[in-house]
C-alpha cells in the first residue's frame, strides 16, 4: 500500500514538472565568447512562456555558483532580456541563464545551455623574484627565477639575459613564468628580465620587468706558485712569490704557507697575489704552498722548494746542424748549459757583441734555468766566433763564460778528418781485397800451367764421355752388330785424351780471355 502511494506521488510530481516545462520553455543565452576585464558586456537571455500576464525573472549565473547572480532582467511580456554587467576575471568559465516566474512558485525554473566566456586581463607590472639564494650564486649551483605579475592571465613569457632571448635547452627549463638553470657557470652572469604578454582580439598587451643583475661566482682553481729572486742590498735577498689561479671570480683570498705554517694572507681583485719572503742563497729554506678561496671552500696548490742555487761550474756549448738535400749545412743550433744554478740567465755573443732576442740571421730560445738555444742561419753575416755566458738572474756578480767556437760556411761544410780517414781506409781495404783476389788467380795459373778452370771443366766432361763410349762394329750382311774383343783394336779405336786436348789447344788458349 505504501509502495503504491509512493508511486502515485512520484507520478504526480513528474506530471507537474512536465507541465511546468511545457508552460515555461528552456532559455537561450547568447553573448560574446571573449571579453576584456572591466568592460561592460550585454548578454541576451530569451525564453518562451505560455503564462499569460506573468513576469519572468531572467538571471545569469556562473555554473556552479547559483548563490550570486552576475546580472538579471524581468521580462513582462515575453520580450528577450538584455543583461549587462561589468566583466571581472572571476567571470571566466561557463555561464548559464535561469528563468522562473516571479509570482508562481509551483512552476520549476528552467536553465539554458552553458555559454563559455574567456576573460582577458591585460598584463601589468612584471617583477622578477629570485627563488634561490639572492645573495650569491656559486658555480654549479641552481638559479631559480619567477616572473611575477600584478595583473594578467592567459600570459606568454619570455626570458632575456643581457637582452638575448633564453631558449629551453638541457639544464635550462622554462615553465609558466619560471626560469630554472640547474648548473650555473660564469656564462649565466648578467642582467635578467622577463617579458609577459597576452592578447585580446588583435590587441597585444606587454609588461617588461626591471633588470635584475645576477652574478655567478666561478669557483677558484688550485693556484700555481712561482718565485723570482730580488736583491735588496749587497748581501740581502728576497723571494718574490706569486700565487696565481687561472679561474675564479674575484675577490679571491690567497694564503702562503711554508711547511704548513701560514706566512701571509692577501685578498686580491685579480687572480694573483704577490708575497715577499726573506731568502738566503744556497740554503734549503723549506717548502712553499699557495691556497686560494672565494667561497666557503679553500683549494691548495703544489709544494715548491725554497732553494736558490747560485750559478757555478762549467758552461758547456755544443751544436747540431740542419742539412739540405745537397748535404750542405744550412742551419745551426747552439746549446748553452751551466753545470749548476737554479736562476741562471744566459747571454750569447758573436765576436764579443751581445746578441739580443732576435736578429736577421739568429733567434734566441731561453729554456731557463736548464739551457739556452741559439738558432743560426748559415750565411755571410753569421760567420764569426760565438760564446755564451751564464750568470744569476738577480745579479751580475758571478759570470761564467763558455769556450769560443768559430763558425762559417766553409768550416761547417768541411769534411772532418775522422770522416776522411774512414773513407780512405774503406777504399784502401777494397783495393787490398781486389789485389788478393788477383794474386790467388795468378798462383792458380802457375800451379796448373796453361790449364784454366775451363780446361778442367772440359777434362771432366771428356772423362764422362769416355765412360759412356762403346766401340762397336756393324755387319752389313746380316745387320748384326759384332764387338771386337781385341785389346789392340780397342787401344787404336779409343781416342786419346791428350790428343783431344791438343786438338782443342788453340781454342782453349783463347777461352780464358772470353771469361768475365
Amino acid at each position: 500500500m505504501f509502495a503504491s502511494l509512493f508511486a502515485i506521488t512520484l507520478g504526480l510530481c513528474s506530471c507537474c514538472k512536465q507541465s511546468s516545462q511545457t508552460l515555461l520553455g528552456k532559455p537561450q543565452l547568447s553573448g560574446p565568447s571573449e571579453a576584456l576585464v572591466k568592460d561592460i558586456i550585454d548578454f541576451t537571455c530569451e525564453v518562451q512562456s505560455q503564462l499569460k500576464n506573468e513576469s519572468i525573472l531572467l538571471r545569469i549565473f556562473k555554473k556552479g555558483h547559483r548563490e550570486k547572480p552576475l546580472g538579471f532582467y524581468t521580462s513582462m511580456h515575453g520580450e528577450p532580456g538584455i543583461i549587462p554587467f561589468v566583466i571581472k576575471p572571476s567571470h571566466e568559465g561557463d555561464l548559464e541563464c535561469v528563468a522562473r516566474p516571479q509570482n508562481v512558485s509551483t512552476i520549476e525554473p528552467t536553465v539554458s545551455s552553458t555559454h563559455n566566456l574567456r576573460v582577458v586581463e591585460p598584463v601589468d607590472n612584471a617583477q622578477i623574484i629570485i627563488l634561490s639564494d639572492p645573495k650569491k650564486v656559486f658555480e654549479g649551483q641552481s638559479l631559480k627565477l619567477r616572473c611575477h605579475l600584478q595583473a594578467g592571465n592567459h600570459v606568454s613569457y619570455k626570458w632575456l639575459l643581457n637582452d638575448r632571448l633564453i631558449s629551453p635547452s638541457p639544464g635550462v627549463n622554462l615553465s609558466n613564468g619560471h626560469l630554472l638553470i640547474e648548473r650555473t657557470t660564469s656564462e649565466h652572469s648578467g642582467s635578467y628580465k622577463c617579458e609577459a604578454s597576452n592578447k585580446f582580439n588583435k590587441t597585444v598587451f606587454t609588461a617588461v620587468s626591471p633588470e635584475v643583475e645576477i652574478t655567478v661566482t666561478d669557483l677558484v682553481s688550485a693556484p700555481d706558485i712561482s718565485f723570482t729572486v730580488s736583491k735588496e742590498s749587497a748581501h740581502i735577498y728576497s723571494a718574490v712569490v706569486t700565487c696565481q689561479s687561472t679561474k675564479g671570480t674575484p675577490p679571491i683570498t690567497f694564503s702562503l704557507y711554508n711547511n704548513e705554517n701560514l706566512v701571509a694572507t692577501m685578498t686580491s681583485d685579480d687572480r694573483n697575489a704577490i708575497f715577499k719572503v726573506p731568502l738566503v742563497l744556497d740554503q734549503h729554506l723549506g717548502y712553499l704552498k699557495c691556497a686560494a678561496n672565494n667561497t666557503n671552500q679553500t683549494v691548495y696548490g703544489h709544494w715548491l722548494p725554497l732553494d736558490v742555487v747560485s750559478v757555478g761550474g762549467r758552461v758547456r756549448i755544443h751544436l747540431d746542424t740542419d742539412v739540405a738535400e745537397n748535404f750542405a749545412v744550412i742551419g745551426v743550433r747552439l746549446y748553452c748549459e751551466v753545470e749548476r744554478g737554479s736562476h741562471a740567465r744566459y747571454q750569447w755573443f758573436l765576436n764579443h757583441t751581445l746578441l739580443h732576442q732576435r736578429g736577421s740571421f739568429y733567434y734566441v730560445v731561453n729554456q731557463r734555468p736548464e739551457q739556452s738555444i741559439l738558432l743560426l742561419a748559415v750565411e755571410r753575416h753569421s760567420a764569426g766566433t760565438y760564446h755564451c755566458e751564464a750568470s744569476n738572474s738577480f745579479d751580475n756578480t758571478t759570470v761564467i763564460s763558455s769556450s769560443r767556437l768559430y763558425l762559417d760556411k766553409k768550416v761547417l761544410n768541411h769534411v772532418p778528418v775522422l770522416v776522411a780517414a774512414v773513407i780512405f781506409g774503406c777504399f784502401t781495404l777494397l783495393i787490398l781485397l781486389i789485389s788478393i783476389c788477383c794474386g790467388i788467380a795468378v798462383i792458380g795459373r802457375r800451379m796448373y800451367g796453361e790449364t784454366s778452370l775451363v780446361d778442367l771443366e772440359l777434362k771432366r766432361a771428356l772423362a764422362a764421355y769416355e765412360d759412356d763410349l762403346d766401340v762397336t762394329e756393324y755387319n752389313e750382311d746380316d745387320g748384326v752388330m759384332e764387338t771386337d774383343s781385341g785389346d789392340e783394336l780397342d787401344r787404336e779405336s779409343e781416342p786419346s785424351l791428350d790428343g783431344f786436348l791438343q786438338m782443342l789447344g788453340p781454342e782453349l788458349e783463347e777461352e780464358p780471355a772470353e771469361l768475365p
